[in-house]
C-alpha cells in the first residue's frame, strides 16, 4: 500500500511539472492578492498589520481552490480514475496520496513565501513564524476538505462554481482559527495554543474521514 501511495503521489507531481503554468499560477494569484491589499489600504503600519493576517488567509483560502476543479478531472477524462477503482488497494488510500501532491504543489509553495509577505504588512517575527505555522497546519485541511467538493462536482458542467458553494462554508473555522492564531501572537504567543490546538484536531479529523468522504463521491459521481 505504501508502495501505491508513493507510486500515485510521484506520477501526480510528475504531471504537473510537465504543466508548470498551473503550478505557477496558484502562486502567483497568492502574490498579486496580498500585494494589492497594501496599494489600496495605505501603508499606515498598524493598519497593516492588524488587517495582515485575514488577508493573506483569504489568499491562501482562494489560491488552494484554483487547483481544486482539476484534482481528479484529468484522471477522470482519459479513464484512469475507473482502473484505480478497480484496483485492490483501498481507493481512500489513492485519494489521500493525490491529496497529498495538491498540497505539495499548491499549499507548500504558499507557506515557503509567507515570511515574504509578511514584511509587505510590517509583521514581526514571531507574527511571521507564527504565520507560517499556522498556514503549515491548516493549508492541508483545505486540500482534504476540497478533494471532497472536488469528488462531488467531477463531471458536472459549471463546477467550479458549485464547488466553491460547497466547499467555502467548511473552510470558514480553518480561516477564523488560522488568522486568529497570527493575530494573537502579536500580544502573547502563549495565547496561540487554543487555536492551534483546535487547527491540529481539524487536520486530524481531516486525515481520518476527508479521503473516505472523497473515495465514496468518487464512486458515486463514476456511476
Amino acid at each position: 500500500m505504501w508502495r501505491v501511495f508513493l507510486c500515485i503521489l510521484g506520477r501526480d507531481i510528475t504531471l504537473a511539472m510537465r504543466r508548470r503554468t498551473d503550478v505557477l499560477t496558484t502562486l502567483f494569484f497568492f502574490v498579486i492578492v496580498v500585494s494589492l491589499f497594501p496599494l489600496g489600504i495605505g501603508t499606515e503600519k498598524q493598519i497593516l498589520r492588524i488587517l495582515g493576517p485575514g488577508v493573506v488567509w483569504v489568499a491562501a483560502l482562494l489560491a488552494s481552490m484554483l487547483a481544486l476543479e482539476r484534482l481528479f478531472a484529468a484522471d477522470y477524462e482519459d479513464g484512469t480514475l475507473e482502473q484505480m477503482l478497480m484496483t485492490p488497494q483501498p481507493l481512500a488510500l489513492l485519494v489521500l496520496a493525490k491529496v497529498t501532491a495538491h498540497w505539495l504543489l499548491t499549499g507548500l509553495p504558499l507557506v515557503a513565501i509567507a515570511p515574504l509577505v509578511g514584511m509587505q504588512y510590517h509583521l514581526d517575527d514571531v507574527a511571521v513564524g507564527t504565520m507560517v505555522l499556522a498556514l503549515m497546519v491548516g493549508t492541508p485541511i483545505l486540500s482534504l476538505l476540497g478533494a471532497i467538493g472536488a469528488a462531488l462536482t467531477l463531471g458536472l458542467r459549471g463546477g467550479g462554481i458549485l464547488l466553491s458553494l460547497l466547499i467555502l462554508p467548511l473552510y470558514i473555522p480553518v480561516l477564523v482559527y488560522g488568522a486568529g492564531a497570527v493575530t494573537v501572537s502579536a500580544v502573547d504567543f502563549a495565547d496561540t495554543q487554543p487555536y492551534f490546538s483546535l487547527l491540529g484536531a481539524f487536520l486530524l479529523l481531516a486525515l481520518i474521514f476527508s479521503p473516505l468522504a472523497a473515495a465514496a463521491a468518487l464512486r458515486i459521481s463514476i456511476e
